[in-house]
């Protein structure tokens, strides 16, 4: 845990009373700082109290004694309108932070400069982060991972000189750092989200880009849409900037990364720098959202003080790479069947990219709740499908949708549809032959969330092997 030092012998109000509140309360207490920790709810405030924290009513506090309102990253700042909390602490011009800026003090306080990459962007950002933890690992670094990814950052051990911090940052917690600065900063891309939470793209983007903005070192950036791209050109050419290193699988770039073909080309003014880097077998980064994330995470990497010295054993690092669960996760191969679990594709535009990676011979399971638009726009993809296995609510909007170009049973339930993929898969013969849950579907019809979900096939896969099925 990190010992908070920085409220020391200051009173401080805790609001949002989940794993990073109680992580907070805890690492402030322990910096010796004089804690009020809150919530909403009246399930998360007996979870605190009986974890040991001081409750105290905040909507009835005297917020002139507060130094800090610490907010949990989930709780409304600005839209669609403040958190009452928020109301309080403008009114009482108390400031307004969440524990990754906590994080970032106690390193300036106590051991500034110490090595800290942080991954933003829309999409990719869990991948690319566990995947530069993973490098770095490998190559021997010891590294502490966590964010918005695995554990809460107080949680981890203290920055150190000898530590690389390795960060995953949603909008949200951005939001609430305004001293964010890591040693290097990785911008994947900005598409439409959390519009709800930011009211505009503009300022979406615009929360984004504070990150990449306060890099101490490097800012990594991908430009393959308008909004990053713009991003990297006006921080290019702002004088005191950090050094920007772009990123592209549409394009070749001068300075930083790109990959065309699912081999990563480094450039420096214009310059091959290094051999390539063939992504070429690695199941764990197919597709080319993922040549973007290994683009980000060997440019992030590099970036490091000393980075040189990491170019050595970088292929094997990407070799071993295990992947995260849920994100085209490979399960098992049954013969000459691959499984692959994608469960956390909730939507048209994840699972396009699962379609994407794969050339044909796809038996795909899909269904569940359904979101916006459908799977409208995944018809550019429907040659590449053999059969479609339809489950939960979306099983006729999604009929409709397939027609007459995509073979397909309605199966209702998850355990039918894999059942029958394996069947059908086996019968088929032939290469490049997929079993693909990737649903474009919110699971809360049938599952609790996508994990569970995700689990059920797995464990479904698992049956299936031990009953000798895909042989």
């Amino acid at each position: 845990m990190i010992r908070v030092t920085t409220f020391k012998d200051r009173r401080v109000a805790v609001f949002g009373l989940g794993a990073s509140g109680l992580a907070t309360v805890r690492a402030l207490e322990a910096g010796g700082a004089d804690v009020a920790a809150w919530d909403d709810s009246e399930a998360g405030r007996k979870a605190a109290a009986e974890a040991g924290a001081t409750l105290v009513d905040l909507a009835a506090a005297d917020w002139s004694d507060f130094a800090a309102l610490v907010l949990a990253p989930g709780v409304p700042l600005t839209h669609p309108e403040p958190h009452w909390t928020v109301d309080k602490a403008n009114a009482a011009g108390v400031e307004v932070i969440g524990d990754i800026e906590l994080f970032f003090r106690e390193r300036e306080a106590s051991c500034p400069g110490a090595p800290v990459i942080a991954i933003t962007g829309t999409n990719g950002k869990s991948t690319t982060t566990a995947l530069i933890a993973h490098i770095l690992a490998e190559l021997g670094a010891d590294v502490q991972m966590g964010g918005n990814i695995g554990r809460a950052v107080l949680t981890l051990e203290s920055p150190d000189g000898n530590r690389v911090h390795v960060l995953e940052l949603s909008s949200f917690q951005i939001d609430l750092a305004p001293g964010a600065a890591p040693t290097v900063a990785v911008l994947l891309n900005i598409t439409p989200d959390h519009i709800d939470r930011h009211g505009t793209v503009e300022h979406y983007a615009a929360v984004k880009r504070r990150l990449v903005d306060k890099a101490e070192g490097t800012a990594v950036i991908g430009i393959d849409d308008e909004a990053s791209a713009a991003i990297a050109e006006d921080l290019a050419q702002r004088v005191g900037r950090p050094a920007v290193r772009r990123i592209s699988v549409r394009q070749p770039v001068a300075d930083g990364i790109y990959s065309l073909d699912g081999t990563l080309h480094e450039r420096a003014h214009g310059h091959e720098h290094g051999p390539p880097l063939s992504l070429d077998g690695i199941a764990t980064l197919r597709g080319r959202h993922n040549w973007q994330n290994a683009a980000a995470a060997v440019a992030a990497v590099t970036a490091l003080p000393g980075g040189d010295s990491h170019r050595v054993g970088l292929a094997a690092a990407l070799h071993t790479f295990p992947g995260l669960q849920h994100r085209l996760e490979v399960v098992r191969r049954l013969g000459a069947i691959e499984f692959i679990n994608d469960s956390k594709a909730t939507n048209a535009d994840s699972t396009e990219k699962a379609l994407a990676s794969f050339p044909g011979g796809i038996y795909w399971i899909l269904g569940g709740k359904p979101k916006a638009g459908g799977i409208t726009t995944l018809t550019p993809y429907f040659p590449r499908i053999a059969k479609a296995y339809l489950i939960g609510e979306a099983t006729e909007e999604f009929a409709v949708t397939l027609g007459d170009a995509v073979p397909f049973e309605r199966c209702g339930t998850l355990d039918v549809a894999v059942r029958r993929a394996a069947a059908d898969a086996v019968a088929a013969k032939g290469a490049n032959r997929t079993v693909l849950l990737s649903p474009a579907c919110a699971s809360f019809d049938q599952f609790r969330n996508f994990e569970v979900r995700g689990d059920a096939f797995k464990t479904l896969v698992a049956a299936l092997a031990a009953e000798g099925g895909g042989k």
